[in-house]
């Protein structure tokens, strides 16, 4: 990819799975970055400077230098991150319109379903002050009926949309974390050897693990002051 891209693309960036799903297309796609840290547990996600780049304060959010006819271009939202550095390096997106629709039913399954919902197990079951029964089992049942359909889906394909893609990309940073969504494995074992097939791969490996040291850093669970900036949506102090 050297000869597509000559200067790095800005990725404002914390390792979270939406972030990782940036990390990993980059990776795959061999395109040189540069990480712009956004520390979501300080709330650097609502300093202006990220705000007129991501207007709904959330990473990641990506800027290339050398986007259309060679002017840049800032793009926000992981799933439009995605289908850009799809269309622009002819990678794990398809270019053909069947294929293409095959793909982006799952990217928007995963942005509309599974990352959702799976964030609000995350949220109920481990980060809430107030353990809610009705909630946990809410979202733990719904997180566990999403990955249902997955293992449903992958029981005659390797692949969501039969071959790797950004909709793989999209879904592996939430499914890694089955266990903190109150999962069984084992009920679902096309979706368990899918997710070998994706955490065996060299560029998945790298992508979740770039700034793993920064996530490490913020206990969301005991930290009083990251709770009130992530949950509280407001700016620190």
């Amino acid at each position: 990819m050297a000869q597509l891209q000559s200067r790095p693309i800005q990725v404002y960036y914390w390792p979270t799975p939406n972030g990782w799903k940036i990390s990993i297309m980059l990776e795959e796609c061999g395109l040189p970055y540069e990480v712009i840290p956004v520390n979501i547990g300080r709330g650097d996600q609502f300093k202006p400077d990220f705000l007129a780049l991501s207007p709904n304060n959330k990473i990641p959010a990506i800027v290339d230098p050398e986007g259309p006819d060679g002017a840049p271009l800032s793009v926000f939202e992981s799933g439009a991150i995605l289908q850009y550095l799809g269309r622009k390096t002819g990678l794990f997106y398809p270019t053909d319109e069947r294929g293409r629709v095959e793909v982006d039913q799952w990217l928007f399954w995963q942005m509309a379903g599974l990352g959702p919902m799976a964030g609000q197990a995350h949220h109920f079951r481990i980060y809430a002050p107030e353990k809610i029964p009705y909630a946990i089992e809410r979202y733990t049942n719904e997180v566990r009926r999403l990955y249902g359909v997955m293992n449903t889906r992958l029981s005659d394909r390797p692949f969501l949309a039969g071959d790797y893609s950004i909709a793989d990309i999209a879904c592996i940073g939430w499914a890694k974390l089955w266990e903190r969504q109150g999962q069984d494995i084992k009920e679902f074992p096309h979706f368990a050897a899918w997710l070998e097939r994706m955490l065996a791969r060299p560029a998945v490996k790298r992508g979740l693990a770039l700034n793993a040291e920064d996530r490490a850093k913020i206990d969301f669970a005991t930290d009083k002051q990251a709770q009130s900036v992530l949950f509280g949506q407001r700016p620190a102090g």
